[in-house]
């Protein structure tokens, strides 16, 4: 699998089987629309809360799901009308959580809030299929066709659904910061060329896009378990880890000898080294969330195939209904524009990031221009730590934000 389909799909999935499932509740339905609402959501649970103003925003995608956006405007203490034209920054989370993974910590460690108060607009990103962005504007998500969607609808519909908003709202190129799965629906669309004439410069924390020497035993296990990609779990088109059927099909994995379900984090994620309980304990009553059966699959090919490519319906036929070839496409990273400002950053003990596989995309953009490419290594750090370490300020975001005023954000 991957990462954050790793880090969060079994992190919690079997850890909550093995310690009891939280009942977080079933999703309340609201009235479609696209005005910006106020409600219970991450804004009052986690950033208003602070001191902060956020606004609760939907946006609906070509394909018609609705997507929830947190918008925070302004810094803690910011005076009012300090800085009028504020440079925009979207937040995308990876795999099976949602845009409260980024507030976990207090708002002096939660990037978000620190990013608000170093005077930029904030755009928290929340994909189809989580607690807060499953809606549609004709679908129910009982409905299986719903589901029926990978990373792939992420590149096409979902990001440029929300560029698309921001740029409109603001006016502005965008600075982008992606975790995990969130680095790789950039990297893809980057490599067809999309969003990148909005785009200001990306961060890629933890960046996935090879993920042939991701070395965790369940990680292994659990790729593994969907190469029969229509018969591991036919019929259940959402991938719940809280519902019973994946819970069934999960449970079997921690009997594999060599898992520790018992401290899925370190078997997951690699050893992470900046983590407070208290911040894990958080992590644990909010995540995971809800993706696709079908997205699942697609993570697990490229850990089998090696390659990045869009999603295999194995079918030479389906295949070529899709894609108009036998073979499905690549995403051809070395397309990436050389001149588009990227930061990346990855860690040495991040088993599902692993370095290797870093390396490898590294390699792919060797012809970049060398003042538009800064890459970071932190060698203590493991996945996780990027988004919930409480001193992710001043290892990673730092060197972020710096990385943002250099290409002219100041």
């Amino acid at each position: 699998m991957e990462f954050s389909v790793l880090l969060l799909f079994l992190v919690v999935s079997t850890f909550l089987y093995q310690v009891q499932s939280l009942n977080l509740g079933s999703f309340s339905r609201k009235k479609v629309g696209i005005s910006p609402t106020i409600d219970d959501g991450i804004c009052a649970s986690s950033i208003i809360v602070h001191g902060y103003k956020c606004q609760e925003i939907q946006v609906v995608t070509k394909d018609g799901y609705i997507l929830s956006i947190q918008r925070i405007p302004e810094g803690r203490n910011e005076a009012k009308n300090e800085r009028t034209k504020k440079p925009p920054v979207i937040l995308q989370h990876g795999v099976l959580v949602d845009g409260m993974t980024w507030l976990m910590n207090s708002p002096e460690q939660d990037l978000p809030l620190i990013l608000a108060d170093h005077g930029f607009d904030v755009w928290i990103a929340n994909t189809r299929g989580t607690k807060h962005s499953r809606r549609h504007v004709s679908l129910d998500p009982s409905n299986p066709v719903f589901w029926n969607w990978s990373w792939d609808e992420l590149v096409t519909y979902d990001l440029p659904a929300v560029f698309d908003y921001v740029y409109s709202q603001t006016g502005q190129k965008i600075n982008y910061v992606g975790h995990s799965l969130g680095t790789l629906i950039a990297l893809a669309s980057f490599s067809e060329r999309k969003l990148v004439n909005q785009l200001k410069s990306a961060a890629l924390l933890s960046p996935i896009a090879y993920l042939s020497h991701m070395n965790t035993a369940l990680g292994v296990v659990a790729a593994k378990s969907f190469v029969g990609e229509i018969t591991t779990l036919i019929g259940v088109a959402e991938f719940n880890p809280k519902g019973l059927p994946i819970e069934a099909f999960l449970k079997p994995m921690c009997d594999n000898p060599g898992i520790d379900c018992y401290d899925l984090m370190t078997e997951l994620t690699g050893k992470n080294c900046c983590l407070n309980s208290s911040t894990v304990d958080r992590f644990l009553m909010n995540e995971p969330q809800s993706t696709s059966t079908k997205n699942m699959v697609h993570l697990s090919q490229i850990v089998r195939h090696g390659v990045l490519s869009k999603f295999n319906y194995v079918r030479p036929d389906l295949n070529i209904v899709h894609y108009g070839q036998v073979v499905p496409p690549i995403y051809n990273l070395s397309n990436i524009p050389h001149d588009l400002p990227l930061f990346i950053s990855y860690g040495g003990q991040d088993a599902l990031s692993d370095v290797r596989d870093v390396e490898n995309l590294l390699d792919k953009l060797k012809f970049h221009d060398v003042d538009k490419r800064s890459v970071q290594f932190v060698k203590e750090y493991a996945h996780a730590d990027y988004i919930m370490g409480f001193n992710a300020k001043d290892i990673v975001y730092k060197s972020v934000i710096s990385f943002f005023n250099s290409q002219g954000n100041a």
